[in-house]
């Protein structure tokens, strides 16, 4: 390895480093540009390489800031900081955290999205690791790099459904980069932990199957037992090199997420963030909504729009949640109304996948209905007979929450509440400030998508936005701390309890429903702190730390400043 974390004569940490001039420059992870000490320019060689001046951090992340500041449009600060991330992680973790409400929606969504559209176009230098098809012989050998020596965590993505802009083929790289940064950011997991790797498996987007700059395998992607051996062969090859790994599945299509995650979950410690974060983070803001409410889960009625991943791993969790209240799994699972495509799921629904059916009303249930179209039984159809008392939205489809719909869901519920959590922002179900003029400044609100803030009740309203981020960071810091060899469906549940907890409105119900993103690493410490008691109450963690746990915790969370170096 090119470094190794000591003690130095002065009882401080310390980083051995075996690189010199360039090469040392050139190494984002020990780059600290004219942050290098007038000894350190000496011991490595440095004279003449760098400006005479020695500036510290600080004066760095200024000057960082203002350039990124001075970029006229979202993607070239996208494109800037990704520049700033291969060329120096220090830096660019540590302007991030300083920044990170503004610069967070830079670094993932919503510009991400937009990213990964561009990855070909803006490709500048290697990070993560690329596995095509054509290259499966070779995956042992492209994992056992000694420079993945440290790694703890993979994200890795096929790029088939990219947040909502679908197939991106290679360009689908951007996430688990973006997720990875998250990682650190969020949580303190040091960057020379992760790991982002881009399974390709070709691509259907015909616009990248023309493009002459397209980085990716430009063939059609590879499906059935193909692809199938194709996710075996990586995983097989991640079970030898990374013993405690802890892999996160991101942005896989529906037909291969859930039996990806129910294949692998219990041969290692994997989780879909798609599904599992998603239902997490939802379900910690509904925690906090129904306390608002005054009222219990198991008298919401929930109607959810969008009845893939997302919207079944959601229903999973609440309806747990629920049958922990008391409530048996026959009555949990009446309180929910799922609606895809093609309406209502329903029992006699020949096109029902595996992980749908437990959602689907009977055909029965449904006789007393006033419908538009027995045929088709519609969101607006639900409102009108359910009444719901929350509604959410991971359908992808922008403005399918209409105002007529939520006039017609607040005539019956005093404090109506609603989550349109599909991102990007051009994809979102509804917008805050709509929500809040067609309930006459009722709703209790949740997006998936960063919005400015809104007015409410005559006052200037931060949109709480139920980012992932509040959950799948922390969940990362407990699993691997801990050494956790599984990731359970009460992890989770512990994980949204402790989001919940962080609730501002326990202290004042008018208050957000989330902290904000400034807290981000104290939210992360407390959902890490939830995850690992789980994992070692249950039994599935192969390390137990040493005194206290929430201080372990801590101190495990890197800091994104300079360490002094020596030489090996």
């Amino acid at each position: 390895m090119d470094y190794e974390y000591t003690v130095g004569q002065d009882g401080k940490p310390c980083l051995k480093v075996r690189l010199t001039d360039y090469a040392l420059m050139l190494n984002p992870l020990l780059n600290k540009g004219m942050a290098f000490t007038v000894e350190e320019r000496e011991r490595f060689n440095l004279w003449g390489v760098l400006p005479p001046r020695q500036i510290d951090l600080a004066i760095q992340r200024k000057r960082s800031y203002e350039a990124c500041h001075s970029k006229a449009t979202d993607v070239e600060k996208f494109i800037y900081l990704r520049d700033l991330q291969d060329s120096n992680e220090t830096l660019f973790y540590n302007l991030v955290c300083e920044h990170i409400e503004e610069l967070m929606p830079i670094v993932y969504t919503p510009t991400v999205g937009l990213g990964c559209q561009r990855f070909s176009h803006i490709y500048r230098r290697p990070r993560g690791i690329f596995i095509s098809w054509p290259n499966r012989a070779h995956i042992d050998k492209i994992l056992a790099n000694p420079r993945f020596e440290y790694v703890k965590v993979i994200v890795v993505s096929d790029g088939e459904r990219i947040l909502g802009l679908g197939d991106q083929g290679a360009g689908g790289m951007g996430i688990p980069i973006g997720k990875l940064a998250l990682y650190t950011a969020c949580a303190g997991i040091h960057p020379g932990f992760t790991l982002p790797v881009l399974l390709d498996s070709g691509t259907n987007n015909p616009e990248l199957q023309a493009d002459p700059l397209y980085i990716g395998w430009q063939h059609e992607r590879i499906r059935g037992q193909e692809y199938d051996d194709f996710i075996d062969l990586f995983i097989t090859g991640v079970k030898k090199r990374f013993p405690h790994i802890l892999l996160q599945w991101e942005d896989f299509a529906q037909q291969n997420a859930n039996p990806i995650l129910e294949r692998y979950r219990d041969q290692l410690c994997t989780f879909n963030d798609d599904i599992q974060g998603t239902a997490a983070v939802a379900a910690g803001t509904l925690f906090a909504a129904i306390r608002v409410t005054k009222s219990r889960l198991r008298d919401q009625r929930i109607a959810v729009f969008g009845a893939g991943s997302a919207g079944c791993g959601i229903s999973l969790l609440l309806k747990q949640a629920m049958i922990e209240e008391g409530m048996t799994e026959t009555d949990a699972r009446s309180r929910f109304f799922l609606v895809d495509k093609d309406g209502l799921l329903l029992d006699d629904n020949a096109h029902l996948l595996a992980f749908q059916k437990p959602f689907a009303q009977a055909r029965e249930m449904i006789s007393s209905w006033a419908l538009n179209n027995p045929n088709q039984i519609t969101l607006e159809d639900v409102v009108h007979n359910v009444h719901p008392t929350v509604l959410i939205g991971v359908s992808g489809q922008a403005g399918a929450f209409s105002e007529k719909l939520i006039r017609e869901m607040a005539k019956y519920v005093a404090r109506p509440i609603i989550f349109p959590l599909s991102n990007p922002t051009s994809r979102s179900e509804a917008t805050p400030a709509d929500l809040l003029e067609w309930t006459d400044d009722r709703a209790i609100m949740g997006t998936g998508s960063p919005f400015d803030s809104v007015q409410k009740k005559g006052k200037n309203w931060r949109v709480d936005q139920t980012n992932n981020c509040y959950i799948f960071p922390g969940m990362g810091l407990g699993l691997i701390a801990v050494k956790a060899r599984r990731v359970t469906d009460a992890m989770f549940m512990q994980a949204a309890k402790a989001l919940a907890e962080c609730s501002p409105a326990n202290v004042n119900q008018n208050d957000n429903l989330l902290p904000p993103l400034r807290d981000i690493r104290n939210v992360s410490l407390k959902v890490a702190i939830a995850v690992a008691r789980e994992a070692l109450s249950s039994g599935l963690a192969n390390f137990t730390p040493p005194g206290d746990l929430a201080l372990y915790l801590e101190n495990y969370m890197w800091k994104a400043e300079y360490l002094p170096y020596v030489n090996f």
